[in-house]
């Protein structure tokens, strides 16, 4: 094959929806340099795998990702199809030494600050200069994040990365190692891209962050997202804004007051706790307490109407006893998350974590999770029960396979992560990207079913 006709590129994009975010800036950016996506990685002549390093699940994930499309590669090769093979993102930033080592059909190892390097690295390689064992420097960069021109356009959603990084230094995470400390965008640069979404007429704009309430905080010295949303909701014909991933510590009173009184933002709030016992919350190196969570929690229920409320914990952390592990379960049960995900701890290298001692046995953390999941589940099916009768707007998004309902989400329902809102499809009028009043009339401990009562113009 011809060098000027090496033009195909195959992008896979592992782990979190930040992640996302970053490889749909690589395939703008490669689109815009006149290379074209291949769907199909068997036609592409450069393969890139966007990978997450955070924990060993999606470590694994991203291993066996790269070992598939090697052995594409491979096959392409034998077809005398030029192919190269680049592993970008997080695994990328922790480990490259060990993927040029392990992995010899890898070309190109880019780290977390060097997405935006990627057009001028497929050049290099199309013009057969060797890259391989170059190594990434430094985590830390906001420069392939530009203004809305990447977002998927097959969705009714998109995001819209607000700031790489995190100064938190959580014991368990290893982020700041990989990502950097926190990097905001400038104020203006995030009102510009969410204008420009909102033009391209995405109708839900999801702001993502590592810590999305310290937004702003290393550029104007103080967290500055309040004064973000101030400015999007002024943004004439905005969708719904949604938030993710933010910390209660500095969750203010002036936060709550305001998404209560906007209904363009979402009453839902995505607050991971990873825990609730103060001995392990400290332990982490969380800043909040029990206590803290709680009244938290109740001013935020308290003050804004219908609130939905994600969360994350984190069990077989160094350390956690049974009592420990009683104090997480009797916190779930008093505060009845409407959304729970729970995860195992790993050790990861880097972390103050990784060095401690008294880990639980693998088995009882595994109980553990097991226990806490079980118990979402009976909280879901009852958070869910309560929601037959009422009355939502529900974005539709897609059909299900058997042809029988649109499926969809409300304000109560981020993308990706949480359950779907199946509705009925009796009738003509209504359309995969309408958005809907809809009647709850069943719910399981997972989706909602519903009907719709008119269509919401």
């Amino acid at each position: 094959m011809k060098s000027e006709l090496m033009n195909n590129f195959h992008i896979l994009s592992l782990g979190c929806p930040k992640n996302e975010v970053d490889a749909e800036s690589m395939s703008h950016a490669l689109s815009n340099a006149s290379f074209d996506f291949a769907a199909d990685p068997g036609m592409a002549n450069f393969l890139i795998v966007n990978t997450c390093g955070f924990i060993e699940p999606a470590k694994e994930e991203a291993i066996s990702a790269i070992l598939d499309l090697a052995e594409i590669k491979e096959s392409n090769l034998n077809k005398n199809q030029p192919t190269f093979l680049i592993v970008t993102g997080c695994l990328g930033q922790r480990y490259a030494t060990e993927i040029y080592r392990e992995f010899p059909e890898v070309d190109l190892v880019l780290g977390t600050a060097q997405y935006d390097l990627i057009v001028d690295s497929v050049r290099r390689l199309k013009q057969g200069e060797i890259l391989r064992g170059t190594l990434p420097g430094m985590p830390g960069s906001i420069k392939h994040l530009f203004k809305g021109e990447q977002a998927a356009t097959d969705r009714s959603y998109a995001y819209l990365k607000i700031a790489e990084g995190c100064s938190n230094r959580c014991a368990f995470c290893a982020i700041p190692g990989i990502r950097g400390p926190l990097l905001s965008r400038p104020l203006e640069d995030v009102v510009a891209e969410a204008e420009l979404l909102t033009e391209r007429g995405f109708k839900e704009i999801i702001l993502i962050a590592q810590d999305t309430t310290r937004y702003g905080q290393d550029i104007y010295g103080e967290p500055h997202l309040l004064e973000l949303l101030k400015k999007l909701i002024k943004i004439p014909g905005i969708g719904l804004i949604r938030l993710m991933y933010v910390y209660g510590d500095v969750f203010s009173d002036q936060l709550i007051d305001f998404i209560a009184e906007h209904p363009q933002i979402a009453s839902y709030i995505d607050l991971p706790i990873q825990h609730a016992s103060d001995e392990i919350l400290k332990s982490m190196g969380r800043r909040d307490t029990n206590k803290q969570l709680r009244e938290l929690i109740a001013k935020m229920r308290l003050k804004i109407h219908n609130l939905i409320i994600r969360t994350t914990v984190l069990v077989g952390f160094p350390g956690e006893t049974e009592q420990n592990f009683e104090e997480l379960k009797q916190f779930i049960k008093d505060v009845r998350f409407d959304r729970l995900g729970c995860f195992v701890f790993s050790p990861e290298e880097g972390t103050r974590a990784y060095k401690m001692t008294d880990l639980p046995p693998r088995e009882i953390a595994e109980a553990r999770h097991d226990q806490i999941m079980s118990l979402q589940k009976t909280i879901s099916l009852a958070k869910n029960q309560e929601r037959i009768g009422q009355i939502y707007q529900v974005l539709l998004e897609d059909i299900s396979s058997d042809g029988l309902f649109f499926v969809g989400r409300s304000y109560g329902e981020a993308p990706e992560i949480d359950p779907s809102i199946y509705v009925l499809a009796q009738t003509a009028e209504i359309k995969v990207g309408d958005i809907v009043n809809v009647k709850i009339i069943d719910a399981d401990d997972y989706d909602l079913t519903g009907v719709s009562v008119h269509e919401f113009t």
